[in-house]
Parts: C-alpha cells; sequence; structure tokens
C-alpha cells in the first residue's frame, strides 16, 4: 500500500509496504554532486546501507495523491555521507530519495535512516517547515522517468548533469516549502538548464511560476513535462487547473481526461458552472443583452476563471455597449497579461473568433469610441492579423478605417476653414458608427461657425446623451445656446462644467456672466410683462423734465463698456419691478455728454435720486443693500 507525502504547495513520496511503518534500515544514498560542509562528527557516520527491498519513489508541489511502483534497487554508494536521489512519476514538487518503507523525512521530503537527524548542510530555510501529511497513495500519478546514472544521456546530459539536476531541484524544493518562490524559481531554473529532458524540473518550474503570477509560463512549463511524459498525471492536473483559471473550459477537460485520475465533485462542478456561465454570456451577447453579458462574465470570473483575459475584455465590450466608456477602459486596462503560453491556449475559439484576437478587437472598439482613432486602427490590425477569416473582426476593422479617415478629413477641413465640408466629412464618420461622441462634438463646432446655433446644440445634445459630462460638447452647447439667448440652459451647462471644473477660472466667469445675463433677461420680461420698465434718456431737455416730474426719480449714470455698470445694472431693473411707484432713468452719459456734464458726472456708475425735482441722494458705486435702502426710503415719504 503506497501513501503519498502531501502538503500545501509540496509533495515528498515513497513506498510503503508496511502501513507506513518507520523503517531502520539505512539507506545507500546517491552521491551529490554538489560540495557539501559537515561537521567532523556527521563525517565519523557509519555509511547508509541500502534498503533490501527498495521502491521506485516520486516527489512533487501540492499533490494530494502520489504513486508509486517497484524499481530496482540503486546500487551502494562508495561515498560514506552521501545522499543519493532518484527522479519518477509526476508529482508536483519534486523531492528525491526512495524507500520500501516510511523512513524519516528532513523538511525538504529527502529520506533518512530512522532515529537520525540530518544536519542543515544546504541553503538555509527562511521559516519553519511545514509537517507532511501523508496522501492516499491509491493512484496512479504517471509512469516516472527515473534519473539514474546513466538516464541523461538519453537527452544529450551526461550522469553529472543528472545530478546537478537533481540537486538543484531538492534546493529548489527547500526554498519553496518556505515560500521564497523567486529563488524556488532560480533553482529550477538551472535544474532545467542542467536536464532539459527531466519532466518533473519542469513541472517544479511551473509550481514556481504559478506562485509568482506568470501563469502563462506556467502553463507552457507543463505542457513540456507532458510532452516529455504524456503519462505525467500531475503536470495534466496542473494544465487543467491553470486552463481552468485562463476560461477555457475544453482544455482542462482534456487534461484532467489524460491525467488518468478521478476527477472530483468540486472539480466537475466547477467546470458545470464555469461552461454554464460561458454560454449564457455567449447566448446574452447574440441578442445584444449587455447587460446579462457583463452579470455571466462576472459569474465565470468568481467561478474560478479568475486569470482570463478573454472574460476581462467581455465585462469591457458589455460596458463600452453601455456607453460607460470609463469603466470599459479602467476594465481593459486591467486584463491580465498571460505570455508564453501553449499553442493550445491561443487556438481556442471564443465567441466564434480565436480567443488571442479577442482582446485588441475590444480595445480597438474601445479606442475609436475615446477618440483615440490611431490607437484603435492599430488594434483592429492586430486582431484581423490574428484572426483574419473571422466575419466580426473584418467588420470592426472596416468600421474602425472608415471613421477615422472620417475625422481625420474632416480636421483637415477644418483647419482649412471648409466648415460645411468639414460637416459632411464628420457626418460620413457617424454612418459608420452612429454612437461617436468625438464626431458629433466636432460636427458641432464646425455648425456654430457656419452660425448655425441651433444645429450645433442639437449634435452637442446626441455627444452629450452618448457621453453624459463629455466638457467639450458641454463647452460648446452652452456657448450656442449663450447665442440663442437661452440662458437657463447657459447657466445649467457652466454649472455642471464648474462642478466638473472646479479650479478652472474662466469656467467660473462664464457662470457669472451667463448667471447676470439671467437675471437680466427675467426682469426684462417682467417689466415687458406689466409695462414695467427703466426708461432710456438721451436728450437734456428731457432728462430735465423728467427729473422735474412729481413723485420720486431715481438717475443710473451709466458707460455701456463699464463691469461694473454692466454688473449692477440688473440689479437696477429689479428695482424698477419691486418699486413700481418710483421712476428709473438710465442715462449713457459717453452717448450724452451733455446731461453728463450738466450733472458733473466723473465716475460710474452714479446714482441720483430726485423727488419733486429736488435732489435728496447721490450715490457713486453703491452696494446693492445701500441702493435699494435709498430708493426704498425715499419712496415711503
Amino acid at each position: 500500500m503506497s501513501k503519498a507525502i502531501h502538503q500545501r504547495g509540496l509533495d515528498s513520496v515513497c513506498c510503503d509496504r508496511t502501513m507506513n511503518k518507520p523503517d531502520s534500515t539505512n539507506l545507500d544514498l546517491r552521491p551529490s554532486p554538489l560540495k557539501l560542509t559537515t561537521t567532523s562528527a556527521a563525517r565519523t557516520k557509519n555509511p547508509p546501507r541500502a534498503p533490501t527491498n527498495p521502491a521506485n519513489f516520486s516527489g512533487d508541489l501540492a499533490g494530494a495523491h502520489d504513486a508509486v511502483r517497484s524499481v530496482p534497487a540503486p546500487p551502494r554508494s562508495s561515498k560514506p555521507g552521501h545522499r543519493r536521489t532518484v527522479s519518477a512519476g509526476a508529482p508536483l514538487i519534486y523531492s528525491g530519495g526512495s524507500s520500501n518503507t516510511s523512513p524519516n523525512l528532513s523538511p525538504g521530503g529527502n529520506i533518512f535512516p530512522a532515529g537520525k537527524s540530518p544536519k542543515p548542510v544546504a541553503l538555509p530555510t527562511r521559516g519553519p517547515s511545514r509537517p507532511d501529511v501523508l496522501g492516499s497513495g491509491a493512484v496512479n500519478y504517471g509512469r516516472g522517468s527515473i534519473v539514474r546514472g546513466g538516464g541523461g544521456a538519453k537527452h544529450g546530459n551526461s550522469t553529472n548533469g543528472c545530478c546537478d539536476a537533481e540537486e538543484l531541484k531538492r534546493l529548489g524544493n527547500e526554498f519553496y516549502r518556505n515560500g521564497n518562490f523567486v529563488d524556488a524559481l532560480a533553482m529550477y531554473d538551472r535544474a532545467v538548464a542542467a536536464s532539459p529532458g527531466n519532466a518533473a524540473c519542469r513541472s517544479n518550474r511551473a509550481a514556481a511560476l504559478t506562485a509568482l503570477g506568470r501563469l502563462g509560463e506556467a502553463a507552457k512549463e507543463c505542457d513540456e513535462a507532458v510532452s516529455l511524459d504524456p503519462g505525467y498525471a500531475r503536470a495534466h492536473k496542473r494544465l487543467a487547473s491553470l486552463y481552468l483559471r485562463f476560461g477555457q473550459v475544453e482544455n482542462s477537460q482534456l487534461h484532467l481526461s489524460l491525467s488518468g485520475l478521478k476527477v472530483d465533485q468540486y472539480e466537475e462542478q466547477t467546470l458545470m458552472f464555469l461552461k454554464k456561465h460561458l454560454n449564457r454570456c455567449e447566448d446574452a451577447r447574440k441578442v445584444g443583452d449587455w447587460k446579462g453579458v457583463l452579470r455571466e462574465s462576472e459569474a465565470a470570473i468568481a467561478v474560478g476563471a479568475d486569470f482570463s483575459p478573454l472574460l476581462v475584455a467581455c465585462k469591457a465590450e458589455a460596458y463600452l455597449k453601455l456607453h460607460l466608456f470609463e469603466d470599459a477602459e479602467s476594465t481593459l486596462s486591467n486584463i491580465p497579461k498571460v505570455e508564453g503560453c501553449p499553442l493550445a491556449y491561443s487556438q481556442t475559439k471564443f465567441f466564434g473568433m480565436l480567443g488571442e484576437a479577442y482582446v485588441p478587437f475590444v480595445s480597438a472598439q474601445v479606442e475609436m469610441a475615446l477618440g483615440r482613432f490611431e490607437t484603435a486602427v492599430a488594434a483592429a490590425e492586430k486582431a484581423s492579423l490574428l484572426d483574419h477569416s473571422n466575419v466580426e473582426v473584418a467588420r470592426i476593422v472596416n468600421t474602425v478605417k472608415m471613421v477615422a479617415r472620417a475625422r481625420s478629413r474632416g480636421n483637415d477641413l477644418f483647419s482649412s476653414g471648409k466648415f460645411s465640408q468639414a460637416c459632411s466629412a464628420y457626418g460620413e464618420g457617424l454612418k459608420y458608427d452612429c454612437f461617436n461622441y468625438v464626431l458629433y462634438c466636432n460636427r458641432a463646432i464646425c455648425w456654430s461657425k457656419l452660425g448655425l446655433w441651433e444645429q450645433s446644440v442639437q449634435d452637442c445634445n446626441q455627444a452629450l446623451l452618448i457621453q453624459p459630462n463629455y466638457t467639450k460638447a458641454l463647452f460648446r452647447r452652452a456657448a450656442s445656446n449663450a447665442k440663442l439667448e437661452r440662458w437657463a440652459e447657459v447657466v445649467k451647462d457652466y454649472e455642471t462644467l464648474r462642478c466638473e471644473l472646479p479650479e478652472d477660472s474662466e469656467v467660473a466667469e462664464f457662470l457669472r456672466q451667463a448667471k447676470l445675463a439671467l437675471e437680466k433677461s427675467r426682469e426684462a420680461v417682467y417689466a415687458t410683462k406689466f409695462g414695467v420698465e427703466v426708461e432710456e434718456i438721451l436728450a437734456l431737455d428731457k432728462f430735465k423734465a423728467a427729473i422735474a416730474s412729481a413723485g420720486v426719480s431715481v438717475v443710473h449714470f451709466k458707460v455701456a463698456s463699464n463691469e461694473l455698470c454692466e454688473e449692477i445694472s440688473p440689479f437696477v431693473n429689479t428695482l424698477c419691478v419691486r418699486y413700481p411707484s418710483v421712476k428709473f432713468i438710465r442715462v449713457d452719459v459717453e452717448e450724452c455728454l451733455s446731461i453728463a456734464k450738466a450733472e458733473n458726472i466723473r465716475i460710474v456708475p452714479t446714482f441720483k435720486i430726485y423727488k419733486n425735482g429736488v435732489k435728496v441722494k447721490e450715490m457713486i458705486r453703491p452696494i446693492h443693500q445701500l441702493l435699494e435702502d435709498s430708493v426704498r426710503k425715499n419712496s415711503s415719504l
């Protein structure tokens, strides 16, 4: 009965035919090619003896069930104190050492005579070792290529190179056990270089790459391992797990079946749920249910496909179609980097196209929507190069190129002052992409240059319907509405821009002017409606007659170009409405110098209050409250 030594991320396997009871038989271990330093006490120990019934073993990382088959016993070492390691099977991390009983194990998985404790002779570990847990050993983990004296010759390696690989692998295992994956990978790299035909070394290297998040390279190493040893169950199992994380159900199922192992219930359910969500995602995409696509792609990622560039790109495409452009761009920038994958990875179909073409396919659409047309063309051409026969890819390539061409032509015509032709060019681009808010805004500017303010506002409305808070469209719409004197709409747009650009002083000034214009227009409308308005006087005789009449008269001396005068004029209109019994007069001193000279006006704005022809109050640049208080006081007398 075989038992597999299992621990999280690490296996050391030995054959135990006596119910895993420790055996006091000393082991004859292969000499290590590395020079290891030992104490004098260690050198005086008796050399280990070969076991009477040796068996092949394999050690691998993160394995749950590793099995062993009997092999001829290795010859006794001629050098006492040296350990001999052999390679077999397809465990996850290969450790070395074998016996027909269960001897004591070091933290690194090496086997020592019963009751003996080795002294550390190699690289130090970086933390406490984890206790090994014996597996069931109930299944066969592959044929196992045993690396012995001349085994490396098959792959062009010397016996010495094989010994080097085994020792480097052992050191890598030590680093891996203690979570030092970078140094573990360095050891496995050297082991693979020393023995490139050693499937166990490549499988161990895949474990370290996986721990470091380099999943594409890990899959490539597993693929190499199963190419060297098609019966290597642990490498198939790991490859199946990686393909699951990539979201490739068929490839995962294939390697699970090739492993020859029974698929446990959890694995079976995970693959079933993943396949269900992928099918639902594809069905939703066919009918344009982009909320469904987003929901199912997120569910597939949550099930276990957490390292799938295709599913993340699918989310980005769904955000794009829902006009959530910032979310689409953000999602696309967080696509996992899967590099160096096996050929089977790139040949997998996704929504009918080759998987590796799907990411640039989505990227081209997102870049075009954001107005980055050159980048969009490059991404579309890349998708076409990867899958030139796919109809959907060909359609996007054509659309992106036509829209980019229309935009470029429109820009050239605009720069040349040919605004009408530029409008037509942008319109051609919109025929290919009716949701391109950049083209709508560009055409709106052309309409405004032609004085067609209403068309400009309409195109800005379209752009903002697709991309709310698009600042360029808000600026353009506000300017066009100002020409149409729709001050309430202008104020609304500038208030939105103020929230988007709180530090922009120009926006703040535009907002202030728009509010003044709105207040002025409202007061003018009110005054016209009720027959109340400020009287404009340009002649001296009319002015004298007006202030000589009975009642209270308030005269506002102003200059049209003066900022303070323009700022207070709307408030004068307001007072005119509030105090209908008071006559309000406005005099532009630049247009009527005779009145300004007669009244000795030197500073504007100046206000004078007359009652029954007698001046009762004069104010220079008064604040609003002082002006209103003076009007109210004199009107009540």
